[in-house]
């Protein structure tokens, strides 16, 4: 069989990409319908306005397109399929030798490249986009914070400055909570402006109502004169609120994966448990082998006489399909994070399961 285009692959692909469009414009207008619902409540907050609340919701578009995508491949992929199945271009198809696999790689070909879009945005516009409309929703509410590049922070807090690399809320014994901020950097202005002192902390933890530094190093300026200080841990009298300060570092799973490589390389390091963007980075490795296992997985369900009028069945059981590979790729994550077992193989696993399968039924159904 070779794998050079044909003109059935490019009908096949078409067919796809029609439905890909319809199905995708769907989910992604529901999904923002809804995240424009919620930003409603946070109206009159601070400086907070409705134009803020559709500002928030279009920045955030390319990574709602980019979670929602698997779901529409899968669903265009029974679309697209089954509608030449009710036009009886798949019997055509059929009838002139074309083999199931070769027609369903037909429909996965289109898909490839706009994975391959999606990748590229995950990386860039995705990041850019999901930082952009944190910092438009924080700094509106609050008036002193401010999202920076790579998922940090800024905050103001009176005449001093905060900036943070990133941060996370960690569960404690009998439910308490701590929040931790890493690589702290505290400049200390004057009231002319004159910096009077710069403090740079490994963390900063809250936890029962009060912030701690950890492995403080702290440079102050009088004059002329230059002080250094360190100490292990160092109490920090700060107004910042906790929440708030959360509220501005992006969650992994909207980082790039350059930015995930650098944070757990600076977490490892410190010996702080990066588990959290460690699956992150195998989510976006395994992207790609995911929509193709999902698709490979489902289209079987596309073929048949469609007469009877039972595709609206096939259809709803190959969305059932979908659901369990993904229910089955969290089992295996959960599983991996609670018993520290490789995440590469837990995210990795699920894709090439059903790739296996899918090569099983191919095999038998010639």
């Amino acid at each position: 069989m070779t794998l050079r285009p044909r003109l059935h692959d490019r009908l096949v692909a078409r067919a796809v990409l029609a439905s890909l469009g319809l199905v995708w414009a769907v989910l992604l207008g529901f999904d923002a319908i809804v995240a424009f619902a919620n930003q409603l409540d946070d109206l009159g907050k601070g400086g907070f306005t409705l134009g803020h609340a559709v500002l928030y919701v279009v920045c955030t578009i390319p990574r709602r397109a980019y979670e929602l995508f698997p779901w529409a491949a899968l669903i265009a992929s029974l679309l697209g399929v089954g509608g030449l199945a009710a036009t009886s271009e798949l019997t055509a198809l059929r009838s002139a030798g074309i083999s199931r696999l070769r027609i369903c790689l037909g429909a996965v070909a289109g898909l490839a490249l706009v994975t391959l879009v999606m990748m590229v945005s995950a990386e860039t516009i995705g990041p850019w986009g999901e930082q952009t409309a944190e910092a438009i929703q924080v700094s509106a509410k609050t008036g002193d914070l401010m999202v920076g590049k790579g998922g940090g922070i800024w905050a103001r807090d009176g005449q001093s400055f905060v900036n943070a690399r990133g941060g996370a809320k960690r569960l404690r014994g009998q439910g308490r909570e701590r929040i931790d901020l890493l690589d702290v950097r505290v400049f200390a202005f004057a009231d002319d402006g004159v910096l009077q002192s710069f403090t740079h902390a490994d963390k900063a933890q809250y936890d029962q109502h009060r912030w701690t530094l950890v492995n403080v190093d702290r440079t102050a300026f009088v004059g002329s004169n230059v002080t250094r200080s360190t100490a292990a841990t160092q109490d920090w009298p700060t107004g910042l609120r906790p929440q708030t300060v959360l509220a501005g570092v992006q969650p992994p799973r909207y980082q790039s994966t350059r930015e995930l490589r650098s944070n757990i390389a600076y977490m490892q390091r410190n010996k702080v448990d990066a588990g959290e963007y460690q699956n992150a980075f195998w989510a976006r490795r395994a992207y790609p082998l995911n929509v193709l296992a999902m698709c490979l997985a489902v289209l079987p369900f596309a073929f048949g006489q469609l007469r009877s009028g039972g595709f609206g069945k096939r259809l709803f059981v190959g969305i059932l399909c979908g659901m369990g590979f993904f229910l089955l790729q969290r089992f295996t994550q959960n599983i991996a994070t609670i018993y520290h077992l490789p995440l590469a193989g837990a995210h990795l696993g699920p894709p090439l399961l059903a790739l296996a399968v899918s090569r099983w039924y191919f095999r038998k159904r010639v």
